[in-house]
């Protein structure tokens, strides 16, 4: 799975059960100095805490029961990814409010690449703090950082995520790979 991230690919299963790799053109990403954060936002964050790796399990099962009718976070996946968190690769950002869980992320590191992999939010806002949050602390590690959310949607965009052709990303793979990780 490691090689995979550093060679621009990630896995998700398909409906029917099997596996694929994907690599989309073009790839939604987010520079963590490039975040944009809105006053609603900026507010809502004052009202969470914020933690690091506390939780992960429940944050990774958390973001598979918040879609129901996906069925890309199997068990098996649960599996790969807390091995990958015991291994120190991957890592979660939770969001609480009044020491309840509300929101957070997970994804891989590898380097100064974070591939994000899922998020969620029991409350307005706690999933997009849980970016805000992640995409700070990369930034304090250095400017040679990348957030991977695969995607482009409205809702990150939001949030200051641009799309890149699929070429650059891949071609800026080695340089990040080869940067230490954050945590």
């Amino acid at each position: 799975m490691l090689a995979a991230y550093a060679r621009g690919m990630f896995p998700m299963d398909l409906a029917d059960g099997r596996l694929a790799w994907w690599s989309p053109d073009p790839r939604g990403v987010l520079v963590p100095g490039d975040v944009h954060v809105s006053r609603s936002l900026r507010r809502s964050m004052s009202a969470f805490e914020f933690t690091v790796d506390e939780d992960f399990g429940a944050v990774i099962r958390a973001c598979r029961d918040a879609r129901p009718n996906e069925v890309w976070i199997t068990a098996d996946f649960v599996d790969a990814y807390e091995r990958l968190h015991e291994m120190g690769w991957a890592h979660s950002i939770e969001v609480r409010s009044a020491g309840r869980l509300v929101g957070g992320l997970y994804g891989v590191e590898v380097g100064g690449l974070f591939a994000a992999e899922s998020k969620f939010h029991r409350v307005s806002d706690a999933s997009k703090a849980a970016v805000v949050h992640l995409a700070s602390a990369l930034a304090a590690a250095g400017d040679d950082r990348l957030v991977d959310v695969q995607w482009r949607t409205g809702h990150l965009a939001s949030l200051g995520v641009t799309a890149i052709a699929r070429r650059e990303y891949l071609d800026r793979l080695p340089g990040l790979t080869a940067v230490p990780p954050c945590w």
